[in-house]
């Protein structure tokens, strides 16, 4: 009898929260953050994650929460020893507000997760990057002549396998909200990232490298790419987004410097597209190898934005250097369908493709598009374009080439 009972309290402790032995919880504050928003907090998050990271139950939770917390430029490293990994965040995570602040620091990312497999952050808390001050002039210090200078971006995952950011909001970044690099199996879902229209290389969510990424149910109004989709990546599904003010939802650029680059299964389906620079776009330079191909839009609704749907195989954004070549990325296997909306330009659909490689297998269904500004009409441009159409205005008669 009494081996029963023992059993079924060590069953009911596994079972129940906060008793399980499987799991542990680590506060940061029991760490000495402070949390007034002014004090370097950065010493007490390493020493909080340390623990996580390092804890030998099956499951590790770090707390963040409801107060202000400064951290200046961290990354929160791997591999761990916990199979997954919680961060419960409620608070605010802000910037350093000078750029002095960055110095002795690799800047290219404010906040860092390497090599962390099983990561889940969830919560209504906000990460603020302050990035006003890098906007104008993007240099931690005086510009060398001749170089281009990187802000930090505020959100990077590398190498990060099995992870879901949820409900978080991020504000103002120095540069891109959220870039992930070579990461598999990833969700996210319910973020709200934004920036001021006018601020540079915002992106919300850069994707570079990875598999079986998962964008889901979000806002993104930023000054840049919404989402931008980058060479190595493959099975990325985007579904439920609300894009604008920005540049749309892009794949590419791809092939810079001649560079190989390819993705491969690209779906985004349910979103709505608000005067942005542009719409939907596959953007490739000349002279890369490589492919773009199994990419689907569907379910797109555009209200007033600027060229709604792209295919650029000529890309040179600052029309310097632009060079002719005769190796050109391969865009094949394109649909748009269901689409609908307005567009502020003239050219509702635009497809660019290079003179020897060319588009294949472009398929447009149920696309209608019209004007935005009254009194004129939308039209489409093809450039050696091939692929059909059914149900589609503009009218794609005397644009789109047969396969």
């Amino acid at each position: 009898m009494e081996l029963l009972l023992f059993s079924v309290v060590m069953i009911l402790s596994v079972a129940r929260p906060g008793l399980s032995s499987t799991t542990s919880s680590f506060n940061v504050m029991q760490y000495g953050a402070v949390g007034d928003g002014s004090t370097n907090d950065s010493p007490a998050f390493l020493k909080a994650w340390k623990e996580v990271c390092q804890s030998k139950s099956q499951a590790s939770h770090l707390i963040i929460p409801a107060k202000t917390f400064l951290l200046r430029p961290l990354t929160f490293r791997g591999p761990c020893k916990p199979k997954n990994i919680y961060i419960q965040f409620s608070g605010k995570i802000v910037a350093p507000k000078t750029k002095g602040e960055y110095s002795g620091s690799q800047i290219n990312t404010w906040l860092g997760f390497n090599y962390v497999d099983g990561l889940s952050i969830s919560g209504k808390g906000t990460i603020d990057g302050r990035g006003s001050m890098w906007w104008d002039n993007p240099c931690l210090g005086k510009a060398v002549p001749g170089t281009k200078c990187r802000p930090p971006t505020a959100l990077t995952l590398y190498r990060c396998n099995r992870f879901e950011l949820k409900g978080i909001t991020h504000v103002n970044p120095a540069r891109s909200h959220i870039t992930l690099t070579s990461c598999t199996q990833g969700k996210l879902s319910n973020l709200r990232l934004v920036a001021p229209g006018d601020s540079p290389n915002t992106d919300g969510i850069d994707i570079s490298g990875c598999k079986n990424i998962r964008v889901l149910d979000s806002f993104i109004g930023t000054g840049d790419d919404c989402i931008a989709i980058s060479a190595g990546s493959s099975a990325i599904r985007i579904s439920g987004i609300t894009c604008g003010p920005g540049h749309g939802i892009s794949i590419g650029s791809l092939g810079t410097r001649g560079e190989i680059d390819n993705v491969e299964d690209v779906t985004v389906r349910n979103c709505t597209i608000t005067e942005t620079l542009t719409g939907v776009r596959i953007k490739t330079w000349q002279g890369g190898v490589g492919y773009a191909r199994r990419i689907r839009f569907e379910g797109i609704r555009f209200v007033r934005a600027n060229n709604p749907i792209i295919i650029d195989q000529f890309y040179c954004p600052h029309s310097t250097d632009c060079k002719n070549e005769t190796e050109a990325i391969k865009v094949s296997d394109v649909t748009y369908r269901g689409i609908v909306g307005t567009s502020l330009t003239k050219e509702a659909i635009k497809l660019s493709c290079d003179q020897n490689i060319g588009c294949s297998n472009i398929v447009f269904d149920r696309v209608y598009l019209s004007s935005a500004v009254a009194g004129q009409k939308a039209t489409a441009f093809c450039h050696n374009a091939h692929g059909t159409f059914s149900h589609t205005k503009p009218t794609l008669k005397k644009c789109l080439l047969p396969n």
